[in-house]
């Protein structure tokens, strides 16, 4: 019997030992059937370079699915993301965790369960709010999840506790002093009950058995698996290579398209040039044009006037005829007009001469006149005085 009871300490713990490894491989298969997407969407994703911890390390060629998965059943949020069949994210979200947002499109959270940081590149400013404002969501949730779980194991301890102390020992012997068929009666009940939970132990040891050899076929496909993420890892880690490389050359290629971009700037100003000049040119000749279209009507007209110069040049002639005509006329009335001239001074001396007879005779008819008036008076006086 003392044999027994000293080997129960050890099933006892083996026994606690597999029923956790199976309560767990329990739990874990009950959570990943319970567990449910609660927000979808997408972005690059990213993890920090485990050598430097500085450099970013592509763990996506493309935009994938990032999601926040809920389990019901242990009341726990993960953020899950699967590029194909490799897993690249898979991060249980603790009330420690913090999302930090270094870009208007990338942010970035440290995971110390996966031993890595973790960055998610957003084709939009909405989509990295989303995430952040849902990121904060399942953390406060995280967080109230573990109190209450928290204020169930003490509570649940306490209950133990107090049932503890009120069951007796299985062990305690009845009676201390009594006859022998008391002694008897009362170990042939506890060797039943040694070998019943003999019994149960070792179907306890057996199921843990068969638990742990599950837990070392997981074990091992889990270090399978981070052969593989190893593996792409170092894929990765090439691909980003290249992509520095292409970056380099892009960059180059830029620069050079930038001197490009530069000339044809300047040969844009050149041309923006040469059309102002056309413009002017243009101009210029739609003006030469307005004036060879005048000087055309102007030819038209010479032309018909031309036609009309060899009626001109006879009537030309005829006119010379008689202005010759005219001319000889004119020379005879200007020798006619001499003698006109000289009989008018003639006349004119004449007249002269007739003015000074008749100044003086006007002068003596004055005289008479004055004469004739005294006269006159004298004889209205003489009749006056008769």
């Amino acid at each position: 019997m003392w044999q027994v009871c000293a080997w129960m300490p050890t099933i006892s713990c083996l026994w606690d030992y597999s029923t956790a490894v199976a309560a767990e491989g329990r739990r874990q298969r009950r959570g990943a059937a319970g567990e449910q997407p609660i927000f979808t969407t997408r972005a690059h994703v990213f993890q920090i370079d485990p050598t430097t911890k500085k450099n970013w390390v592509s763990a996506s060629k493309q935009a994938v699915t990032v999601s926040y998965f809920y389990d019901s059943t242990r009341s726990s949020y993960r953020v899950i993301s699967v590029d194909g069949s490799k897993v690249i994210i898979n991060s249980t979200i603790t009330p420690n965790m913090t999302f930090t947002k270094t870009s208007q499109k990338f942010g970035q959270w440290a995971d110390s369960r996966a031993n890595t940081v973790f960055g998610l590149g957003f084709a939009s400013e909405q989509q990295l709010a989303k995430f952040a404002e849902k990121f904060l969501e399942v953390k406060e949730a995280a967080k109230l999840a573990r109190d209450r779980s928290q204020e169930k194991m003490e509570t649940s301890s306490n209950h133990s506790q107090e049932s503890g102390r009120d069951t007796p020992s299985l062990a305690q012997p009845s009676s201390i002093n009594g006859t022998d068929d008391e002694k008897i009666s009362h170990v042939e009940p506890e060797d039943t009950v040694l070998k019943s939970e003999n019994e149960r132990l070792r179907s306890a040891v057996e199921e843990g058995n068969a638990n742990a050899h599950k837990l070392e076929t997981e074990l091992q496909a889990l270090r399978e698996n981070n052969t593989r993420l190893a593996e792409a890892l170092q894929e990765s880690n090439n691909g980003v290579e290249m992509w520095k490389q292409q970056l380099a050359e892009s960059k180059q290629d830029g620069d050079q398209l930038r001197a490009k971009i530069v000339e044809l700037e300047a040969q844009c100003k050149e041309i923006e040039e040469e059309k102002r000049r056309n413009a002017q040119l243009a101009k210029q000749v739609a003006e030469l044009e307005a004036e060879i279209d005048e000087k055309d009507k102007e030819l038209t007209e010479l032309r018909k006037q031309a036609e009309i110069i060899p009626k001109l040049m006879d009537e030309c002639e005829n006119i010379n005829q008689k202005l010759e005509l005219a001319e000889t006329k004119n020379k005879e009335l200007e020798d006619r007009m001499e003698t006109l001239q000289a009989d008018i001074e003639d006349s004119h001396l004449k007249q002269d001469q007739l003015r000074v007879e008749l100044k003086r005779f006007t002068d003596i008819l004055d005289g008479k006149l004055d004469e004739l008036h005294e006269f006159r008076q004298g004889l209205s006086k003489l009749g006056m005085d008769n």
